[in-house]
């Protein structure tokens, strides 16, 4: 979803969080707007800055292993982040406790200029179900402490699993105050459903956060150095940083990552941009990715190509099917209209939103699944949304009601193997809960969504969901009002927190007033509880 800069106030100071406290802290960048080469190494080969300024990160966790990166970059707004063309040794830790004893695993790897100094590390031999905490440290610097966790055994039921799901984080539109609150948390997992970055230029004041931003930033990313700087500017936030710290993250990309809209080899728009344009801004776009998230060794991108979809289990309790839904998608349909009525062409049995080989493996997973619950990690709403207000139907062509033919199999997949089956979405800036209606039989209900706010795109946002109405919020009510599978909005910004156990889900959401302004208080909005065998939303608890 598209997103522009709002009016710029004055910040405030902004205070540490909690978990930063407790694990030793990550500063901020000294100068957002800096210039020049820095020189990042002295004649002893030791850095004469903190390497560790776009912090550390773990995910994609398995029973016995999990994923630690971290990229050195003293200068992450410079070409080359202030690093020699040169590798560097780095030094992680495992141990038990946040002290960092006592110690379980240590190692030393290389980081590469080929990779932008940055460094992922299949930390194996651990004990699953279990909480580790980890640390880097190069050229006489160490890194924050990190903390993560290992996913339960196969065939284990724990008591309670607790993640949280984000997206949509554009820098210049907000601070990341949701973020800071996570952190306290604690969570088992935090899955993040793309829009990581935006690929637009950004003004020299940094839009709403009032920050000087240097002059290679006006440009639209489209090379490889250009996307590495993007993702350094948004990884400085410290609130992200901290986020990143607090827990495994499991990941996926939506447009944004490389350009507004893009579909498969489509452009957003074909006449500016060619095909071939579009593949080689891919290839650099998911190089950069890539370099900035704890991926396993199976997502490192080949060109323009790059495999994200994936299944992490934890246990017999939860599955996650992690979605792709750009990179082998057709073109949308009708002019990717947001609202247009009597679309054809969204029924056609050609159009797919998944491409035939994710979509076979998505349908396989589901089928193989013995888990209580099974999740899709997706990045557009899938359940139907008719937008248009009154006797006509209007779809958005981008999301899954665009591409009937591959929403219609999900679902027959849903009724047909999945016990317990919720999507959990983001895009939409904005927060939904829907329930999933059949293929087959008109208006039954087989499985719910979740659909989660923006971290900040969009600015500070409103109590409900408005797209250019006359009526402050008239678009959100409506939309309540007209879909009977759709039973909540709001239009702030935040996080959605979920907690399962083997005979419920509880789903929060987690919003603040304002993401223009530092240190907005956070609270829950809505909760929804839904039973183990009992599809479709349950009770509202507030």
């Amino acid at each position: 979803m598209d997103t522009h800069n709002p009016p710029t106030p004055d910040p405030d100071a902004h205070s540490r969080r909690r978990f930063l406290q407790r694990t030793g802290g990550a500063t901020a960048l000294a100068v957002v707007g800096g210039s020049g080469t820095a020189t990042a190494v002295d004649d002893d080969g030791r850095f004469t800055s903190d390497p560790f300024s776009l912090g550390i990160a773990s995910g994609d966790p398995l029973p016995e292993s999990v994923i630690l990166w971290t990229r050195l970059a003293p200068s992450p707004l410079e070409r080359g982040g202030g690093m020699p063309e040169k590798k560097v040794p780095v030094t992680w830790t495992v141990a038990e406790a946040a002290d960092m004893r006592p110690v379980v695993q240590t190692g030393t790897v290389f980081a590469r200029p080929e990779n932008a100094h940055a460094v992922h590390v299949d930390v194996r031999d651990l004990d699953p179900d279990t909480e580790y905490y980890y640390q880097f440290s190069a050229g006489g610097h160490r890194s924050t402490v990190g903390r993560t966790k290992t996913a339960p055994a196969p065939g284990a039921m724990p008591d309670e699993f607790r993640f949280a799901f984000a997206s949509c984080q554009a820098w210049y539109d907000g601070f990341y105050t949701p973020y800071s609150h996570m952190v306290e948390d604690e969570l088992d997992l935090v899955v993040h459903l793309g829009d990581y970055i935006y690929e637009y230029g950004i003004g020299p004041d940094g839009g709403v956060r009032n920050t000087s931003v240097p002059q290679a930033y006006r440009a639209e990313p489209t090379t490889l150095d250009r996307y590495r700087l993007q993702y350094g500017l948004y990884k400085s936030d410290p609130d992200l940083r901290a986020a990143h710290a607090s827990a495994p993250w499991l990941v996926t990309r939506d447009d944004h990552e490389v350009d507004n809209n893009w579909a498969g080899d489509t452009p957003q728009d074909p006449d500016e941009q060619t095909v071939r344009d579009l593949l080689e801004r891919r290839a650099a776009a998911f190089k950069a990715y890539y370099e900035h998230m704890p991926f396993r060794m199976a997502q490192k991108p080949d060109g323009p190509d790059q495999k994200l979809y994936r299944n992490y289990a934890f246990g017999d309790l939860v599955e996650f099917d992690v979605l792709d839904t750009r990179l082998y998608r057709s073109d949308q349909a009708c002019g990717d209209a947001f609202n247009v009525d009597e679309c054809q062409a969204r029924f056609s049995e050609d159009r797919t939103i998944l491409g035939d080989r994710q979509e076979a493996w998505l349908v396989e997973t589901l089928e193989a699944s013995t888990a209580t619950w099974d999740v899709l990690a997706n990045q557009v709403p899938f359940a139907e949304m008719d937008f248009l207000e009154g006797a006509e139907d209007g779809y958005r062509m981008d999301q899954w009601d665009g591409y009937v033919a591959d929403q219609r199999t999900v679902k027959h997949a849903f009724e047909d193997h999945v016990r317990n089956p919720v999507v959990v979405t983001g895009d939409f800036h904005s927060n939904w809960a829907n329930e999933i209606t059949s293929a087959r039989r008109d208006g039954e209900t087989i499985g719910t969504e979740f659909v989660g706010t923006s971290i900040s795109s969009g600015g500070d946002g409103a109590e409900y969901t408005d797209f250019d109405s006359d009526e402050a919020g008239a678009f959100g009510r409506y939309v309540v009002e007209e879909n009977e599978n759709v039973a909540y909005n709001n239009g702030r910004r935040g996080y959605t927190r979920c907690t399962l156990t083997p005979d419920r889900w509880i789903t929060e959401f987690r919003v603040v007033d304002y993401v223009t302004d530092r240190g907005a208080p956070i609270r829950t909005d809505a909760t929804f509880v839904v039973e183990d065998g009992t599809p479709g939303l349950g009770e509202r608890c507030n």
